[in-house]
């Protein structure tokens, strides 16, 4: 698939138990997202990693919060390596924090308006100002220590955005997109973990060239050696992988 409309579905392929939806690169989910013309996709969307991948196989709540999101797009590279095997052709991985940088600046071109949900009350704070500066039409932001769900919910309802991101950490994040979804559907949603952090530059990204190589993880695990055990979990992907499972 070359090129996506908001009313054309994806091509999916399936990686494990999850179905992951085939774009060619960014720019073609981003068009998917918001249209040169025509409405906002409404819907929802969440990475895909091989961790997510292990994890649904064996957590049947985690598995349903994947399976309830529109778009499931490939983040991790273990993911996009067996996408390419399995289509025999190219595509490229779709990094989420890229992503949601990409589709604030979106936004900003075409005067959707966003509202922001998650990270800390200085943090968002920062993650405000900088959007505004950048154009984007932000129209309500909620730090992720709110007391109140109902309240926000009826505040997203009434900026009438129609790109809500929230950063609150997975699956959590995913699970209040359902339920603020019932209230107001007409609404492209993303979970976005820790982007805002990273957008602020209050925790650092992986270098450039480490990010070119796909080597981010091993750029996290040294950062945070605590990692480990989460990142041997990968050698039962890298077993799938070779052994034709994903």
């Amino acid at each position: 698939m070359t090129e996506t409309s908001a009313d054309t579905m994806p091509e999916q392929v399936q990686i494990g138990v999850v179905n992951v939806a085939v774009f060619k690169d960014m720019n073609a989910l981003l068009q998917y997202i918001v249209p040169a013309e025509g409405p906002v996709f409404a819907g929802s969307a969440i990475a895909i990693n091989p961790e997510k991948v292990l994890s649904a196989a064996n957590n049947s709540q985690l598995r349903d919060v994947i399976a309830a999101a529109d778009i499931r797009y490939a983040d991790g590279i273990g993911v996009v390596k067996a996408i390419r095997r399995r289509l025999g052709r190219h595509v490229e991985r779709i990094p989420g924090c890229e992503l949601w940088q990409a589709l604030m600046l979106r936004a900003a071109q075409f005067q959707v308006p966003v509202f922001i949900v998650g990270a800390k009350p200085e943090v968002l704070a920062q993650t405000r100002t900088q959007l505004i500066a950048g154009g984007t039409k932000l129209v309500g932001a909620v730090d992720g220590y709110f007391s109140d769900e109902a309240k926000l919910i009826a505040q997203i309802k009434q900026s009438e955005a129609r790109i809500v991101s929230v950063a609150m950490g997975s699956p959590r994040q995913e699970l209040l997109i359902q339920r603020i979804r019932q209230a107001h559907p007409n609404c492209f949603y993303m979970g976005v973990g820790g982007t805002y952090d990273v957008y602020t530059g209050n925790v650092k990204r992986a270098p450039a060239l480490w990010c070119k190589l796909n080597l981010e993880w091993a750029y996290r695990l040294l950062l945070q050696p605590s990692r480990i055990g989460r990142q041997l979990g990968l050698l039962r992907y890298l077993w799938w992988y070779w052994t034709g499972k994903v």
